[in-house]
């Protein structure tokens, strides 16, 4: 759900946000979570479909202004070579304010602050980070490899789940064209055989004549509960009750949850790397990840401020696996941990996709199976009376 927040954040005075959260409370810990103080908090009407956001280039802003700072330019020429180059009317828009905040004098980390909807709250913790050790450069490197690993990810995710998605698509649509429109033809010629048939073939008929007559009340009620559905699953409230039934689901649930820790570590590793102390690097990473999530990551930063190694701390509130928290033992005697957690995230990803590559060569042949009975059923069932007749006739 989209929430308006009425907020205070340091360096900036009172700001308006927009949030995406599951519900009030949810939008009041993300604007604490930055060091902020709500003062209003009010839900939006999304409308009927699905806003349109703000698709800012985040990557390829960073590509580039990398490209720009290490060919000589300072960061303002970078910032002004951008906004030349660029013709999307909305980027344009928020590189225009975020150079006029550096004309003003203030720090790139508070600039890009003041756009949350083209800068996550991760990339301006990654440009504060460069601001004490004076090497943006660097920073910037960090993150687009980052970024470069989860869109891999993401895309592993995504391309593994097309075909078995086409397949299901091309078998209903196959389905429900047999069952609409050529089902009622062969009624319209079975009508006098009906009572010798066998009850499914008799039942396809009577579907196929209801077809037939009901065909214009049919479409419009099929056509209001596809729109309802449509609706209801574009809303947030499904995808957050979908992700629950989900995650109840044993074997299901287990690997979601390595993927939000192999997420959590590679998100904790970088921020670290770049200088971030634990408790607040703990304190940004909670707003990624799936809400039951955020208390475990709280109560770790807790313990860690207690005196707790950050070890005992993950393994205690659950957010470890077996092999992470041995790797997170050797990070501590080291002193490499922000190494040691991406190479953690670095290892969960690889389970990841080889437990997907496994389930979609599963999942395709079942599909196969399940799509070719039913349309095969349906024919079968179409043609039954024209069985039972030659038999009749020998």
């Amino acid at each position: 759900m989209r929430y308006e927040v009425k907020a205070v954040l340091a360096r900036q005075g009172t700001v308006f946000l927009e949030l995406d959260a599951e519900n009030e409370d949810d939008a009041r810990l993300q604007v604490v979570s930055q060091g902020g103080m709500v003062l209003q908090v009010r839900r939006r009407f999304a409308g009927w479909m699905p806003r349109s956001r703000l698709r800012f280039p985040l990557a390829h802003f960073s590509q580039e202004l990398l490209s720009l700072l290490e060919a000589g330019l300072s960061l303002v020429e970078s910032i002004e070579t951008l906004l030349d180059k660029e013709r999307d009317p909305a980027v344009r828009k928020v590189i225009e304010g975020l150079l006029g905040r550096l004309y003003e004098g203030v720090t790139l980390s508070s600039a890009l602050e003041s756009y949350p909807q083209a800068f996550p709250p991760l990339y301006v913790a990654t440009a504060r980070a460069s601001e004490r050790t004076g090497d943006l450069p660097e920073a910037l490197t960090r993150f687009i490899g980052y970024q470069a690993q989860m869109d891999l990810v993401r895309k592993k995710l995504i391309g593994a789940s097309i075909y078995p998605v086409l397949l299901l698509v091309i078998g209903l649509l196959v389905a429900v064209f047999l069952l609409i429109f050529v089902v009622p033809k062969f009624s319209a010629i079975y009508e006098d055989i009906g009572s010798d048939l066998p009850w499914l073939s008799v039942m396809l008929i009577e579907w196929g004549r209801f077809v037939h007559e009901q065909g214009w009340q049919f479409a419009i009620t099929a056509t209001a509960l596809l729109a309802a559905t449509v609706y209801g699953v574009t809303r947030p409230a499904f995808r957050i009750w979908f992700n629950r039934q989900l995650w109840r689901v044993p074997a299901i649930g287990e690997h979601m949850r390595v993927y939000q820790l192999a997420r959590f570590y590679r998100t904790l590793g970088m921020l670290l790397r770049g200088g971030i102390p634990i408790t607040r690097a703990l304190e940004m990473v909670s707003g990624l990840l799936q809400p039951h999530f955020r208390p475990r990551v709280q109560a770790a930063a807790v313990r860690i401020k207690e005196g707790k190694t950050i070890s005992s701390a993950m393994e205690a509130e659950g957010l470890t696996t077996a092999v992470g928290d041995r790797m997170l033992r050797v990070g501590e005697r080291t002193g490499l941990m922000g190494e040691m957690m991406e190479r953690i995230g670095n290892f969960h990803d690889e389970e990841i996709s080889r437990w997907v590559e496994w389930l979609t060569k599963l999942i395709e042949p079942v599909l196969m199976a399940v799509i070719g009975g039913v349309i095969g059923g349906i024919i079968i069932l179409m043609y039954m009376p024209i069985f039972q007749l030659a038999g009749s006739v020998n």
